[in-house]
């Protein structure tokens, strides 16, 4: 097997690795919360949920990134999830508020597994 299809499908494994922690996180819960109290509205997603979440993208970017090279593991988990999350806000927010959440998840994500994939790339490098 080739270096370029090494890639591909270390890529397309990053991509349905991202896809995948969206929808077991984040991907199902679709209701809001209401306080009695205040009337004030939040969700759809619970702290716990984003934090899980945001580890489990963590420890995808750190494996891949010891494996591969960041280049590649950075940009593919970053589309992919962002993707994902794109799609199912898009089709369910009527506000158009949905523009800014991808924005704001695409800068996030891509920082993120930047730094952590980065991180264990130069660990793994260091070490020999």
């Amino acid at each position: 097997m080739n270096s370029m299809t090494r890639a591909l499908l270390a890529a397309l494994a990053l991509a349905v690795a991202a896809v995948a922690t969206w929808w077991a996180w984040l991907g199902w819960d679709t209701g809001y919360t209401i306080d009695p109290e205040t009337g004030a509205v939040s969700g759809p997603y619970q702290p716990w949920q984003v934090a899980g979440c945001v580890l489990t993208l963590a420890l995808v970017a750190a494996v891949a990134g010891w494996r591969l090279r960041p280049w590649l593991v950075a940009p593919v988990l970053t589309v992919a999830f962002t993707a994902a999350w794109t799609a199912h806000a898009a089709s369910t927010d009527d506000s158009g508020l949905w523009a800014v959440g991808a924005a704001l998840v695409l800068v996030g994500t891509g920082l993120g597994t930047t730094v952590v994939s980065g991180v264990a790339h130069l660990i793994r490098r260091r070490r020999g």
